[in-house]
């Protein structure tokens, strides 16, 4: 078993900052990939960013390239994703999830274990 503990989600105007954190515990040893999936009202859960543990593999979405980043301490078992310039469009729940190996296509379907969330408002 995997547990996935977010933090960091808030109230923040358009173009500001940020920084969601996941701290992992269990046996992440046997995970690959560890992602950032979001879920706006009345919208499906979409995939933002994921990273292996070593950093060797990095993917976003289209719509937060440039201006997120998604970063990991191994020493902390955490990832972190930094959201910079936000846009009310970025306005959802932010969930964490770690993808055992082998590896997968990076959907929600294919993700193994899911944080509880944390909210990020965006106004405008």
């Amino acid at each position: 078993q995997v547990q996935l503990v977010e933090s960091g989600g808030g109230l923040v105007q358009a173009g500001g900052s940020l920084r969601l954190s996941c701290a992992a515990s269990g046996r992440t040893f046997n995970t690959d990939f560890m992602g950032w999936f979001r879920q706006a009202p009345g919208k499906e859960r979409e995939f933002v960013a994921a990273t292996t543990w070593d950093g060797g593999s990095i993917s976003y979405a289209d719509s937060v390239k440039g201006r997120f980043t998604i970063s990991r301490d191994n020493a902390k078992a955490t990832v972190y994703l930094q959201m910079n310039s936000l846009k009310p469009e970025d306005t959802a729940v932010y969930y964490c999830a770690a993808q055992l190996l082998p590896a997968r296509p990076l959907s929600p379907r294919n993700m193994d274990y899911w944080g509880t969330g944390t909210l990020v408002t965006v106004s405008s």
